[in-house]
């Protein structure tokens, strides 16, 4: 499809390339975190980003990507018009959000959006490609499930089966409620590329001695307070791996646990 139908759809603004529109896109990344579209970004594509910046621009030009689109009204202002300018790539700003864009983008690549509000469809996702970093605390109560939260809501603004989405999101909360109740912190990594969905869990902590062990049902090391609150009943992991169609758990004690989840499309 051609960037100008990108622009439309999306009502976005021009900062620079207005004399490129015709540029053909083949593909669609969406990513904030700039390792990942040099690792996995496709050449032709357009980088959607809330990462107003020269690295990004200059990240989307590395990977042979035709233009980047920054989101949520964002505008960079420190050099990437000139470089984009210089290297013939083109910038557009739009007020939408990453998961609206890229719904919109991939049902005017299928012929579905109009341009009127609300006038599309969340179908066909086979060419998005889509890369997402979150937080957790441990024993951070309060905020458990803000996280699986995001994630449910991120693969339903773009359209996958409810059932699908329903797995993700259960086996991420999982994933999540044991870090807040037996680790440190954790960073996961959310990716959606075609065909494929990957959830990945890496925490810092007291690491799992047996993983076999823990992953049998009704196997817990919560604490009577953990449980009082409804937590730690010893089905996390079996639910993890029930619900995901490959599950893999790296673990070494005192030190953290990786778990990584994909489901496919």
């Amino acid at each position: 499809m051609e960037i100008k139908m990108i622009k439309g759809a999306l009502e976005a603004s021009v900062i620079e390339g207005v004399d490129r529109l015709d540029t053909e896109v083949e593909h669609i990344y969406a990513s904030d975190l700039m390792s990942d579209v040099l690792a996995f970004g496709r050449p032709n594509s357009i980088l959607l980003t809330g990462l107003a910046t020269q690295q990004a621009v200059i990240s989307a030009h590395m990977a042979e990507f035709v233009g980047v689109v920054f989101i949520r009204g964002k505008k960079p202002k420190d050099g990437s018009e000139k470089f984009a300018k210089d290297n013939q790539l083109i910038l557009l700003s739009t007020k939408l959000d990453m998961y609206e864009a890229c719904v919109r983008i991939d049902s005017t690549r299928r012929g579905r959006y109009s341009g009127a509000k609300g006038s599309w469809m969340r179908q066909g996702t086979e060419e998005m490609s889509l890369s997402r970093e979150f937080f957790i605390q441990g024993s951070d109560f309060a905020n458990a499930g803000m996280v699986s939260t995001k994630v449910k809501s991120i693969l339903k603004k773009i359209g996958f089966d409810p059932k699908l989405v329903r797995r993700v999101a259960i086996s991420t909360y999982e994933g999540e409620m044991n870090v807040v109740m037996h680790a440190k912190r954790a960073k996961v990594d959310l990716s959606v590329t075609p065909g494929l969905i990957q959830v990945v869990i890496e925490d810092e902590g007291k690491g799992i001695p047996d993983v076999e062990l823990a992953m049998q049902e009704g196997f817990t090391t919560a604490t009577e307070e953990m449980r009082a609150m409804g937590f730690g009943s010893g089905m996390g992991l079996p639910n993890i791996k029930k619900n995901s169609d490959e599950l893999d758990i790296r673990s070494e004690v005192e030190k953290g646990t990786t778990l990584q989840m994909r489901f496919f499309i």
